[in-house]
């Protein structure tokens, strides 16, 4: 037979099949299990869209009465844009609720534990909770403070270098990294890129893969303050899947704003930061608000040394090209302005490790070395900028720092 865990593995599973789909809404998954038997499933596919419990119990049917359900984040308690999954599963019957996390929502936490232990119903909170906080880490993040979870995206060679001292930089990574590339585009939100790499690359910022269906472009931002990106780049072309918003300023001209306007590009004019930048905090704030849960951040190296320097940046995928290309003059992917000390850096905790290998260098008779792809968390902070006296002595590196917890409500009550 199997073991509860069993069965919240399958509802992780399922719930992972919406990734980058149920925005503003979490990825949710369910299992209904009677007298050892699975039947019913579901998972909820997108804003809107029945929630996962209602899905299970649809298929169930009749033999949800008595059953077990197993479901990756605490029921609703509350009308939305559908009703409650607290009133469902009360009333076909489900004996037992296990769930894997609670939900920050004031909306739920808690009301929806508290509403099916008042129906009489058996509720188990904590199976499975650290995937299941993983796996929802970007709504839990919008929910706690209302910006999107920010993931930094770049391709270096082994000595740190994203171009050539000339600014040759295509390519750096193998084409097996850049199709994943795409299909984390494909995963998430919104991609975000500075000014510099329009005018350096002139980037599209569409997903391409190698089937269409299904795709999803997520929304493209520049972040641009004065308006040197040029009307004619490629990111503002109106035959563009998918939409594109200029993040700029009051400096930027306004005939250049209404222009792109036109053109069918959302222009957003934020507040200006002390050095007359797009502020990086109310961008984040203004994706939140388009209920947007997850932002790639692809470049370039002065929009990451900023938004690193903020402590604005929650995780990264590094893409490491066996590659060495040196030169004092060319540039490295975080850009100023760094960490005065090592003592000051960011610590990365969390990693994850992938090789990742061109298919097509089977046919060649001197393949290329795979590329490292590089996951991590990003520890909680800024970088420190306490300048260096003349004749300091530095402290050696911490090996660790304290990880802040973001407001998840802990499971810690078992009925």
């Amino acid at each position: 037979m199997e073991t509860s865990t069993h069965y919240m593995q399958r509802a992780l599973a399922l719930a992972r099949q919406a990734e980058g789909r149920t925005s503003p809404n979490p990825l949710v998954g369910a299992v209904i299990v009677h007298n050892g038997r699975v039947v019913g499933e579901g998972y909820h596919r997108c804003a809107g869209a029945p929630h996962a419990e209602v899905e299970a119990l649809r298929v169930a049917g009749a033999m949800a009465r008595g059953a077990t359900m197993y479901v990756t984040l605490e029921p609703c308690a509350h009308h939305g844009r559908t009703p409650p999954c607290t009133e469902a599963i009360i009333a076909a019957g489900i004996s037992k609720v296990f769930y894997a996390t609670g939900d920050p929502n004031p909306l739920v936490n808690g009301k929806g534990h508290a509403r099916l232990a008042a129906a009489g119903i058996a509720v188990d909170c904590g199976l499975c909770e650290r995937e299941a906080r993983e796996l929802n880490r970007p709504f839990f993040k919008h929910v706690t403070t209302g910006r999107p979870l920010v993931t930094a995206k770049f391709a270096m060679s082994l000595d740190g270098k994203i171009a050539t001292r000339t600014g040759d930089a295509r390519w750096i990574s193998n084409p097996a990294s850049r199709q994943r590339v795409h299909h984390l585009r494909n995963l998430s939100d919104a991609i975000l890129v500075g000014v510099g790499t329009v005018l350096a690359d002139n980037p599209c910022l569409t997903t391409r893969l190698p089937s269409s269906a299904g795709v999803r472009h997520p929304l493209r931002i520049v972040a641009d303050s004065t308006g040197r990106a040029p009307l004619t780049a490629a990111i503002f072309d109106p035959q563009l899947p998918g939409h594109t918003v200029l993040a700029t300023t009051t400096v930027a001209p306004a005939g250049y704003r209404a222009e792109l306007a036109a053109r069918g590009v959302e222009v957003w004019t934020l507040p200006a930061d002390p050095r007359g930048r797009v502020s990086l905090p109310a961008l984040l704030d203004a994706i939140g608000q388009r209920g947007l849960l997850t932002l790639l951040v692809e470049g370039g190296s002065e929009l990451l040394g900023a938004l690193f320097a903020e402590g604005l940046v929650d995780r990264v995928w590094v893409f490491v090209a066996p590659l060495i290309i040196g030169g004092v003059g060319a540039p490295g992917p975080v850009g100023q302005p760094g960490a005065a000390r090592l003592a000051g850096a960011l610590r990365l905790r969390n990693l994850r490790v992938e090789l990742i290998a061109d298919p097509a260098d089977a046919d060649h008779a001197l393949p290329t070395q795979p590329d490292l792809w590089i996951q991590a968390d990003v520890a909680p902070g800024a970088f420190e900028q306490t300048e260096v006296e003349e004749g300091e002595s530095l402290p050696d590196p911490p090996t660790g720092r304290g990880v802040g917890k973001p407001g998840f409500p802990v499971c810690s009550h078992h009925h």
